[in-house]
């Protein structure tokens, strides 16, 4: 008879070991760098991607309405010349092409392009879930299921689009009944717009942890880290709007400067993402379905000679110039680096990114100001 476990109350202490394992998990399955892929294949699926979501909330509140409400959206994220570049590459994929079968090659590449992004996703959170390579679907029947379960996904977020929309203009008229006999209604109408926000992009990510991974998850599993994700996205919202506003990147990479704050936005949105997929895994892993299942399954090897065999220590990795072996760089006893190192380490990269960026527009400054003497 199966037993129930208990899951501990959700106290400081609680949330301070999944934060500290957290941040552990999401520097050693390099999710800086799984950012950037993500980033890289969301600027060639963002225009495609967007054409099918408007073509499918269109039917229902119209495309121009639907067109304008996520306009408004993307200009509040990444600002006006982000925004007007995205909807240049809108415009552009939704040009008509002559000819059926020049249309019917269209639509293919137009789905293809918007479900890369999501494969990408998927490839990020198997890593994240160490999933080993024989579970992973492959092949040409792994491949079209992953399409197809982008596609759907897809579906989810324009069916999510227009729940959002339909809640939106719900409040937009109770706000305007409420002005007159309510004073302070447009603070509650901020509120609950974020609130709405909130829900909606819990939903979201809940899906994505959800189903994207090639592995089985339980749905209590994912809601937890959905919905520190979408906090943290809402966070990360704002301080990358003021990142992008105040840096003058449109400035600094002149003709490129829209590609580069998409790029930006979409990088730092989607290390919020994986911190939320890790904190999902850790989750799931310490408190969740997934307490107590072993993290690795090494097959046993059967010894068929029936002498001793002799145990060798394992030898420190050398690398070419480092007399002292891999053990000693990484401390005494082979140990890997603590939490606050690994910490440090990526705030110093960080803060040479910024760094450079800073130089890049004070030099892009000074030419400015001698152009203009």
């Amino acid at each position: 008879m199966a037993q129930t476990q208990h899951l501990p109350a959700m106290n400081f202490s609680t949330l301070f070991d999944i934060s500290k394992k957290t941040a552990m998990a999401w520097v050693d399955d390099y999710a800086p760098s799984m950012g950037a892929a993500i980033s890289y294949y969301t600027a060639f699926s963002i225009a495609p991607l967007l054409v099918i979501v408007i073509a499918i909330a269109g039917y229902v509140f119209g495309e121009e309405a639907v067109r304008g409400a996520l306009q408004g959206q993307i200009s509040g994220l990444v600002g006006s010349d982000g925004a007007a570049a995205i909807q240049g590459l809108v415009s552009s994929a939704r040009e008509p092409t002559e000819g059926l079968v020049a249309s019917g090659i269209s639509i293919v590449f137009l789905v293809i392009g918007a479900t890369t992004v999501f494969a990408e996703i998927q490839s990020a959170l198997d890593r994240i879930w160490h999933v080993p390579e024989k579970a992973k679907p492959s092949g040409l029947w792994g491949l079209l299921r992953a399409r197809f379960l982008s596609f759907g996904l897809i579906l989810g977020l324009a069916f999510l689009l227009m729940a959002s929309l339909a809640v939106s203009a719900a409040v937009a008229a109770l706000g305007t009944w409420f002005s007159a006999l309510l004073p302070g209604w447009e603070i509650v109408l901020q509120v609950l717009n974020m609130a709405l926000s909130v829900v909606v992009e819990t939903l979201l990510f809940a899906m994505i942890f959800k189903l994207m991974p090639s592995t089985r998850i339980a749905w209590s599993d994912v809601w937890v880290g959905a919905a520190v994700t979408a906090a943290l996205f809402e966070l990360g919202k704002v301080l990358i709007g003021l990142y992008v506003g105040k840096a003058g990147i449109s400035s600094t990479y002149a003709a490129a400067g829209s590609i580069a704050i998409i790029l930006i936005w979409v990088y730092y949105a989607a290390q919020i993402f994986l911190l939320g997929a890790e904190f999902t895994k850790v989750y799931a892993t310490e408190y969740g379905s997934h307490r107590g299942a072993p993290k690795t399954q090494a097959p046993e090897t059967p010894v068929k000679s029936e002498d001793p065999v002799p145990e060798v220590p394992p030898q420190p990795v050398r690398w070419p110039g480092d007399p002292a072996g891999g053990a000693a760089r990484r401390g005494g006893d082979g140990e890997d680096l603590p939490l606050v190192t690994r910490i440090a380490l990526v705030a110093v990269v960080g803060g040479l990114f910024a760094a450079r960026v800073a130089v890049v527009q004070w030099i892009g400054g000074r030419k400015r100001r001698v152009r203009q003497r």
